[in-house]
């Protein structure tokens, strides 16, 4: 049981759905209330409400026949979490001290049962405070007391529960309700819980704030390079021109697709029992609906809850998970190596720190570590979180231990994703573009307009427009001027066209390459909206 699962419970009407047994319930109009007879079991699916209806608890038979008592019902035990102070409150598990309600409907219990005043006063208000206490004092000490009860258990959940049973005798109210922790529970309730708010938090305060940086940096080097023409390779030779900075945003919107599904994949959690049947639940108290119950309590952590479990949530979210920061992973080695690419070739130069050295015989080395780093830490990434999310989903019958294992490197490979991320921003960080370096480039390489003018040939109906180029230019060095000629040797093509194809250059047959890197941050804005 969670500290958390403790939380003040104000004395008001309770809506119960119950069934009550043993001792006598006066009612009293006076201004405070008083106790009778002993405490009571309350198995119930209550609803705690502040709406406060003549002081009464209204009580629901099974469902198939319903009474209004004029009774009030003072409640100690194990409250689920309290969303917010308005919100109802789901209860497991109370004990019940039949009391009589004053006329303004708040419950006052006598001070030795329950310390504290009337008008609405919280009777768990100790607990609360001493397992908050508990919780925020807990480390290595305490941590230690549970690793000595797990030598003897060999059970590190049961270790715990042992744990927090014998801290509760410290206070009696907790004392009294010891047994209902961890009640019908297995540990993998508690376990993938626990572990799935570790995904929700490492997902919310990790991983998507590194991803966001990496997509806004790659976003902000296209920007600064809009309008720089570059010769594009495919298959590593000449190919039609494009701008460096609409190469960064096919990365930065490639990147923010995936980004975009991670934070849309729902994160699961369950706590049916040893098989998901609520087996025993039922058996305890059958006519409470713990499913429903149980799935408010799993939404009130801000998880989803999964109908369909055995003794595991199957982990096949985890795998969505797994793979979608694979996915963008991937991405990222492939910009890792476009950015190394780049370097080489002198289209971008880096910007040299003071004291750093590049090699440790060769003075003049800037080396592109900051690329490689990421890209070797995204393999190691990608290693773990690969196996992850193949082995996860897979567990023999309705559960092995095989998942227990794997699931302890639940955070390897977040780790060496960050890591790499934070590589890739500063090794954007010391990027230099050298448009003059681009420029050179293409202009040695006028052989890419073969591409329009064997294009506008076939406009004008001119015969083999393409076998004609391919003769011209495949595997020859081609000029400026050797290409000019060549247009102004065709015939069939009008001259304003030939006019046309005389204006290109390779520096701006671009394309719309420009326009669509002006674009870029509309167009993923327009991914959030679809995805």
């Amino acid at each position: 049981m969670h500290a958390a699962d403790f939380r003040s419970i104000a004395c008001v009407p309770v809506h119960c759905r119950t069934a009550l047994g043993g001792g006598d319930v006066s009612a009293d109009s006076g201004s405070r209330a008083e106790t009778s007879g002993e405490p009571q079991d309350l198995n119930t699916d209550c609803m705690l409400s502040r709406t406060q209806q003549r002081g009464t608890a209204d009580v629901e038979q099974g469902g198939s026949t319903s009474a209004e008592r004029p009774y009030c019902y003072l409640t100690v035990g194990r409250a689920v979490r309290r969303k917010d102070e308005g919100a109802a409150c789901d209860i497991q598990r109370v004990r019940a001290y039949p009391v009589s309600c004053p006329s303004g409907g708040a419950v006052a219990a006598d001070a030795e049962r329950a310390p504290g005043s009337g008008g609405g006063a919280s009777i768990f208000a100790g607990g609360n405070a001493f397992l908050e206490s508990y919780l925020e004092s807990f480390g290595p000490e305490q941590a230690q007391e549970v690793k000595t009860i797990e030598r003897t258990t060999n059970h590190d959940v049961k270790a715990i529960e042992y744990a927090l049973k014998a801290k509760f005798k410290e206070l009696p109210e907790l004392d009294a309700v010891s047994e209902f922790t961890h009640f019908a529970c297995t540990s993998e309730d508690i376990n993938n819980l626990a572990h799935a708010l570790q995904l929700k938090a490492a997902i919310s305060n990790q991983m998507l704030s590194h991803m966001d940086q990496v997509i806004a940096a790659i976003g902000e080097l296209a920007k600064d390079t809009a309008e720089m023409p570059l010769l594009c390779r495919t298959h590593g030779q000449a190919a039609s021109p494009s701008t460096m900075g609409k190469e960064m945003a096919i990365f930065a919107y490639r990147l923010q697709r995936q980004r975009q599904q991670l934070a849309a994949v729902p994160i699961l959690g369950k706590i049916a029992g040893a098989v998901g049947n609520y087996n025993a639940h039922l058996s305890a108290y059958p006519e409470v609906d713990w499913q429903s119950v149980c799935h408010k309590f799993v939404k009130s952590l801000g998880l989803t809850p999964n109908p369909y479990t055995t003794q595991i949530e199957p982990h096949d979210y985890m795998a969505e998970i797994f793979q979608t920061v694979m996915r963008f992973n991937n991405v990222l080695v492939d910009f890792d190596r476009d950015m190394w690419s780049y370097i080489s070739v002198g289209y971008f130069r880096q910007r040299t720190i003071a004291g750093e050295v590049g090699s440790s015989t060769m003075p003049h080395k800037v080396n592109p570590i900051d690329f490689e780093n990421s890209e070797g830490n995204l393999g190691v990434a990608n290693a773990v979180m690969d196996h992850l999310s193949n082995k996860l989903p897979i567990s023999r019958w309705q559960r092995d231990l095989t998942d227990s294992t794997v699931i302890r490197n639940l955070g390897v490979g977040f780790a060496q994703s960050v890591l790499s991320y934070q590589s890739t921003l500063r090794g954007i960080s010391k990027m230099l573009p050298d448009a003059e370096a681009m420029h050179s480039d293409l202009n040695t390489n006028w052989e890419v307009l073969a591409e329009p003018i064997q294009t506008v040939m076939r406009r004008y109906a001119v015969p083999e427009p393409y076998e004609k180029l391919k003769a011209f230019t495949r595997g020859q060095r081609v000029t400026e001027e050797s290409m000019k000629k060549f247009v102004n040797d065709l015939e069939d093509v009008p001259e304003e066209a030939k006019a046309k194809l005389l204006e290109l250059t390779p520096m701006n047959y671009i394309g719309n390459a420009v326009t669509q890197t002006h674009d870029l941050m509309a167009k993923l804005g327009q991914v959030e909206d679809t995805l």
